[in-house]
């Protein structure tokens, strides 16, 4: 199966099983075609982007004794990794000509993004909803469509909304553990694993596309589009220890630690 196939499957297919399944075979990228600016993914009629605010907000942590609750906070969660699965498939079809190791780190990646989103569409369902059922918001994938080039990509998506779950995966498997809801905790667990994974898959590709006279930090925040400001890629609780194992250098996470938002809007 060809790349292109592959990201326009998730693209454009209005089956949520094909979005998430992974294919069998090798994928290959010896036609990847031209590019092509996609305005919103196709998919289901119960999964079509809500109106603005219309989706439901994550639940505080102290609701999430609730096993309706903590289905709500799956099936957000479900939605997120559903988007950021199809926002990657719109960047392999946006830009043909990146680097093909870019290119396929991506597929590599995707593969995970089905796998989260299987996770929490199915613990949803455990605990008694089922993906679909909630509207749903279009914030990431929105965000997206302004990346005007690969450079933009890597500090938007894996360095700001991966970046900030390195923080909101610990934060809710504590939250789970508390609530003695093993089964969520484990899965904030294993996606934690993946998201170091992930950010650091960022990491590489901004010190590879930057100007080399820019510090990782300015390049970074150079490249992002307001309102998305360093603030939106970090929790309540910053997990140190992640952002270095995933490549970021102690300068990076000690500035990005102590970011105050205090700018205005260009």
């Amino acid at each position: 199966m060809e790349l292109r196939a592959f990201a326009e499957m998730v693209l454009f297919s209005d089956s949520l099983d094909e979005k998430v399944q992974r294919p069998k075979d090798k994928l290959t990228d010896q036609i990847p075609g031209e590019s092509l600016r996609v305005a919103a993914p196709v998919r289901p009629a119960n999964l079509q982007f809500a109106a603005r605010r219309t989706a439901p907000l994550m639940p505080k942590p102290q609701a999430l004794a609730d096993p309706a609750k903590r289905a709500i906070a799956h099936h957000i969660m479900a939605n997120h990794e559903l988007q950021a699965l199809e926002v990657m498939a719109m960047i392999l079809v946006t830009f043909p000509d990146a680097a093909p190791e870019f290119r396929q780190g991506m597929v590599d990646i995707m593969f995970d993004e089905q796998r989260h989103t299987r996770m929490h569409v199915q613990r949803a369902a455990e605990l008694g909803l089922n993906f679909g059922d909630l509207p749903v918001n279009s914030y990431i994938w929105t965000k997206a469509t302004e990346y005007d080039n690969v450079l933009q990509y890597v500090a938007g998506l894996p360095l700001v909304f991966e970046g900030a779950n390195l923080d909101h995966t610990v934060e809710l498997e504590d939250c789970f553990l508390q609530k003695n809801d093993r089964r969520s905790a484990a899965i904030m667990r294993a996606i934690h694993k993946d998201e170091i994974g992930h950010v650091q898959f960022g990491m590489d590709w901004l010190r590879k596309l930057k100007d080399p006279q820019l510090s990782d930090f300015d390049a970074w925040q150079q490249a992002l589009h307001w309102p998305i400001r360093p603030k939106n890629a970090k929790g309540n609780s910053i997990q140190r220890d992640a952002r270095l194992a995933a490549g970021m250098d102690a300068d990076f996470v000690d500035q990005l630690t102590a970011w105050q938002d205090n700018a205005a809007a260009p």
